[in-house]
């Protein structure tokens, strides 16, 4: 009886701010539980399994991935869905995540629930993607490549000018590389140039043989 009472009492002792010593485990084990829980689901929806669980990513734009070289190549390395658009480190991961909430809304939506409706879209959903990617500096495309790793001398005479001109213009991946991993739209030829022409941008940011 003793023992009971002794055991009761320890569990009852009171800490910091009045909370007993078997309150404070019990909210330490529900924190470690939860926390675990929530990294568990960060890192679930951080494959590429979930981004291909509905149709409107599986039918549209891994389906045009799968037909590129960061889907297949000679070295046998892919970039996945999360590789590219789910930054590593963890409080830039979390805001992407907020923000992934918008396309849960657009999900229940049926914004591009059909191949017309995301046709229809294709332009303005990647120029959203690229406006990101040049905020960021690129960020995770600088995972895998970086201009200092870059080894000028095995790359052909046309890509090394380019990455040249990139460094020291202070351009990033995305300006050059849009497309790489999904089809352009029909009109990007046309908006991207008119874009260009009313900035006054140098040809020569894209076309770096041509002659002036």
């Amino acid at each position: 009886m003793d023992k009971k009472k002794s055991a009761t009492g320890f569990f009852s002792r009171k800490l910091l701010f009045g909370t007993s010593l078997g309150a404070a485990l019990f909210f330490i084990i529900t924190g470690i539980i939860l926390w675990a829980g929530f990294n568990w689901t960060l890192e679930a929806t951080n494959t590429e399994e979930f981004c291909i669980s509905c149709h409107e990513m599986r039918d549209n734009v891994y389906e045009e991935y799968t037909k590129t070289i960061h889907y297949s190549n000679r070295s046998g390395v892919r970039a996945t869905c999360p590789d590219c658009h789910v930054p590593k480190e963890y409080h830039h991961k979390i805001m992407r995540k907020i923000h992934a909430s918008n396309e849960l809304y657009h999900k229940i939506l049926g914004t591009i629930d059909t191949a017309e409706k995301y046709e229809a879209k294709r332009h303005q959903l990647a120029q959203h993607v690229w406006q990101g990617m040049e905020q960021t500096d690129s960020r995770e495309c600088r995972n895998c490549h970086d201009f200092s790793q870059m080894d000028a001398s095995k790359q052909k005479e046309h890509a090394a000018k380019q990455h040249a001109q990139a460094r020291s213009q202070g351009q990033t991946c995305i300006h050059c590389h849009k497309g790489i991993a999904h089809k352009l739209s029909d009109e990007f030829m046309e908006i991207e140039h008119e874009k260009y022409l009313t900035e006054e941008a140098d040809c020569k940011q894209c076309h770096v043989d041509i002659e002036l």
